[in-house]
């Protein structure tokens, strides 16, 4: 085992949660020496969703080649490395597995620590890495986490110390946009396609609802909004005015519940958006205007599901003196909220 602390040496990130295989590598202060993300879209795509038995098998027969390369791009070997960091949850179980055990056995071949990190937190943390802003987030600052499973306000009070402001009440915001998308005939994954698509649509002119807009709270709705959309569809709209409209819709709905949830953390020093719907340029533009906090969002390649978010959260963990045994379970669900006590 190196004899030099392992926050002192790089730290690899390995995340397999959902469809995308990454790793990635950090130096000791952050900084990026090495990344590889493999994205499954086209072997999923014909199911129009993530299919787990596949995504798992795809995980095993890339992850250890992504992982090989990337230590070969920053001219290091495991035993170089003062841990390894990997997604243990929340996620689809069969890609959690395949991580987290390769992640496990790296770390015992090389005798260093193992940290599994929580998908959720990673996220959380990203916009803390140095060098994405001129000044990384302080403590307390706000979460806004928009992605395909979640969507949720979190006061982020610390390193494993998150309170849940808000959630979803149906769909998460991610599912809305893919849902929707399907509705107009556009390709799965469906978000992107959608704000092409809206780019050339008027915004208003599909009368849409606005879950929960105005209502006290941080909670969301988007059940109704994608019922709405599947009732424009069958009218006649114009598609490109359906997509401007829904994206308008939900982007109004963020904004509201930022401003509330800033009311509810007026200690808060920043306003961070988090998940791969944090791409979605109306988004960003509605909570930018939503309240006066610095609105801080990772650049996009940072917004989906990466390793290095998984080795950032790691290497946050390892500098406060944290790791995990080899026997941690990778966990299905495991809200921020739950995080257990590290090892």
């Amino acid at each position: 085992m190196n004899e030099t602390r392992p926050d002192a040496l790089p730290i690899l990130g390995i995340e397999s949660s959902c469809d995308e295989t990454a790793a990635a590598i950090l130096d000791a202060t952050g900084q990026i020496m090495a990344e590889a993300v493999f994205t499954q879209s086209a072997e999923h795509a014909r199911f129009g969703g993530v299919v787990p038995e596949i995504a798992a098998r795809a995980h095993l027969q890339r992850l250890e080649g992504m992982v090989r390369g990337v230590l070969d791009q920053a001219g290091l070997t495991p035993r170089d490395l003062g841990a390894v960091a990997a997604t243990a949850g929340p996620g689809l179980i069969g890609g959690l597995i395949v991580g987290a055990s390769l992640g496990k056995g790296l770390a015992m071949g090389a005798g260093i620590p193992f940290i599994g990190v929580n998908h959720l937190e990673a996220h959380a943390l990203t916009a803390r890495m140095p060098g994405l802003f001129e000044t990384p987030p302080a403590y307390p600052f706000l979460l806004i986490l928009v992605s395909g499973g979640h969507c949720q306000c979190v006061a982020v009070e610390g390193l494993g110390r998150y309170r849940r402001l808000g959630t979803t009440l149906d769909d998460a915001v991610g599912e809305a946009f893919d849902k929707a998308a399907k509705l107009l005939g556009l390709p799965w994954p469906g978000g992107a396609h959608l704000e092409r698509l809206a780019a050339s649509g008027d915004a208003k002119a599909v009368p849409l609802p606005r879950p929960l807009l105005r209502r006290p709270g941080c909670d969301f709705s988007f059940s109704g909004l994608k019922t709405a959309v599947a009732q424009a569809v069958g009218k006649g709209f114009r598609r490109e005015d359906i997509a401007a409209s829904f994206q308008a819709a939900v982007a109004a709905v963020l904004a509201d519940r930022a401003r509330n949830a800033a009311a509810m953390l007026p200690e808060a020093t920043a306003l961070v958006v988090a998940g791969g719907v944090a791409a979605n340029q109306a988004v960003r533009a509605a909570l930018a205007d939503a309240t006066p906090l610095p609105l801080l969002a990772p650049p996009l390649r940072l917004c989906g599901d990466n390793a290095v978010m998984v080795a950032w959260a790691g290497l946050e963990r390892l500098r406060a003196g944290q790791h995990d045994a080899m026997a941690l379970a990778p966990r299905p669900r495991w809200p921020l909220g739950e995080l257990a006590p590290p090892a």
